[in-house]
């Protein structure tokens, strides 16, 4: 008799609708948004963390871990999530509460309009997989969860652009009084601001480069393509500055219309459809200041998007490094 050995497989320890937007050996952070918002809550015991079924894919698993007296693992029920979260903040706690930005923004809004944003509470909704960090397609892919949440009074958008952001950004808005959304990046985050002398400061911009010929305004993710993009615009002696701006809502329209009130191409960058996100809220900006000036969106079209590898995604949709620059020298001429 022969006998046949078989190795099982080996198990996967994340989901393969998790897809990592970082450079092959990128320096990266892994949870940053979960070690933070555990860190603030040794330090703060109003802090609870609350989930909808997805502590382990919005990265809330590492607060549950060091804090499980203060999780609250609610279900499939995002406007339970959110009513609670409401209710605890009504009480003098400071709830934290992830699910997908798809389902917060899409399935969830009355209960975040009237619970937590008409009485101005401190409830934080951080929403994964936004924009296109996920290649599974329109069920998933939050395109459109800025242009849906602009329009809520009293909330703050915050769109991180990497480790840095996430992890400063996690106790300003537990600190802040009114409501906030956060578009997460999760699992293993890049690590890019840290060589800019950046720090993170709510309702701000920062400009991260200077340069005379482009001035690129960007958001999330994009931030790191724009940088990026810079340096390969660099090579084709065109001399760009990156204006980051972390906080969709409020806008920090004075320094970036001040950045664009000037003879160079202005171009923003951001991970959300073309149509009420970041351009279209610069666009705004540029003309309650009276300014004539052309903007150039990098931005995903208004349709619904496909599904595949990450990596084609962005390329398909011109959210890649070399997309933005064929776009850029196009403009140039």
């Amino acid at each position: 008799m022969t006998t046949v050995t078989t190795t099982a497989p080996k198990r996967l320890t994340t989901s393969a609708m998790i897809a990592s937007f970082a450079d092959p050996g990128q320096r990266t952070a892994s949870a940053p948004f979960g070690h933070a918002l555990a860190a603030l809550a040794e330090r703060d015991d109003r802090v609870v963390g609350l989930t909808a079924d997805l502590g382990k894919y919005t990265d809330m698993q590492v607060f549950a871990e060091a804090h499980p007296d203060r999780f609250f693992q609610m279900g499939m029920a995002e406007q339970l999530l959110f009513g609670a979260a409401a209710g605890m903040a009504e009480v003098g706690l400071v709830p934290f509460a992830s699910t997908y930005s798809v389902f917060a923004a899409r399935r969830a809004y009355d209960f975040l309009c009237l619970d937590a944003a008409e009485p101005n509470l401190n409830v934080n909704i951080v929403g994964g997989l936004p924009g296109l960090t996920t290649g599974y397609g329109p069920s998933h892919q939050a395109t459109e969860d800025i242009a849906i949440f602009r329009g809520m009074p009293n909330l703050t958008i915050v769109d991180p652009c990497d480790s840095v952001d996430i992890e400063q950004a996690v106790p300003q808005l537990a600190a802040h009084d009114g409501p906030t959304y956060l578009r997460l990046l999760r699992g293993k985050v890049p690590t890019v601001l840290d060589e800019y002398d950046y720090t993170f400061r709510l309702g701000k911009a920062s400009v991260l480069r200077e340069g005379r010929d482009v001035v690129f305004v960007s958001s999330g993710l994009m931030t790191m393509r724009a940088l990026q993009a810079a340096e390969k615009l660099a090579g084709h002696n065109v001399d760009v500055a990156v204006v980051h701006t972390p906080t969709i809502k409020p806008f920090d329209a004075e320094t970036v219309v001040a950045q664009i009130d000037t003879d160079r191409l202005a171009v923003t960058l951001e991970n959300h459809t073309v149509i009420g996100g970041l351009f279209e809220t610069v666009a705004s900006a540029v003309v309650r200041a009276g300014l004539g000036r052309r903007v150039l969106p990098v931005a995903l079209p208004d349709e619904f998007l496909a599904a595949g590898a990450l990596p084609t995604l962005h390329d398909r949709y011109g959210l890649a490094t070399d997309r933005v620059v064929e776009k850029v020298l196009a403009a140039l001429g």
